[in-house]
């Protein structure tokens, strides 16, 4: 009896295996990004940043953070400000088109003096020269009152929408 059974036996796992296979192959089709601009990304046309008059009148109170650290909500909060429609709403999904590290060098007046990638996402180019387009674009930030200038380190977190979050005012991950 065991001899008539091995052979259904290994029937059925090939059956069971081959239509494993089919439904994987089915839900491999479902992986395609409909939000994925026509020519793809790295034809995708940013929105125009905003008038820079904006920034100044944003940027017309001073920080009076004492560190790096607290100076660093004090530029986050601007650059939300003018970029009010580039933020990503929501927690962010599991999947993020680039994860950067950015050092951006703030002088006492408020102005960008440099930019440095301490974790450049190399693998979208056109994403860090967007960012850094970004930053320079948003000077003058609140002057460092507290302290000669500052260097200030945040985490650019950039979906494939084009929109970001910064880790020190993200709403979180999936």
């Amino acid at each position: 009896m065991l001899y008539v059974l091995r052979p259904f036996k290994t029937t059925i796992v090939a059956a069971l295996t081959g239509l494993g296979a089919v439904g994987l192959s089915l839900l491999s089709g479902c992986a395609t990004d409909a939000r994925k601009p026509p020519g793809g990304y790295a034809s995708q046309e940013w929105p125009a940043l905003p008038d820079t008059t904006n920034a100044a009148t944003l940027a017309s109170t001073s920080s009076l953070a004492h560190t790096a650290k607290e100076y660093r909500k004090d530029a986050a909060s601007h650059l939300y400000g003018i970029n009010k429609e580039r933020i990503f709403k929501g927690r962010m999904p599991p999947m993020l088109q680039a994860v950067g590290v950015l050092d951006v060098d703030i002088d006492r007046q408020g102005q960008v003096k440099a930019l440095n990638w301490k974790r450049p996402p190399k693998h979208v180019p056109h994403v860090m020269a967007e960012i850094e387009r970004m930053v320079k674009a948003a000077a003058p930030y609140p002057a460092p009152k507290n302290l000669s200038q500052v260097t200030y380190t945040d985490v650019w977190l950039w979906d494939k929408s084009g929109k970001f979050q910064l880790d020190t005012l993200t709403e979180g991950q999936d």
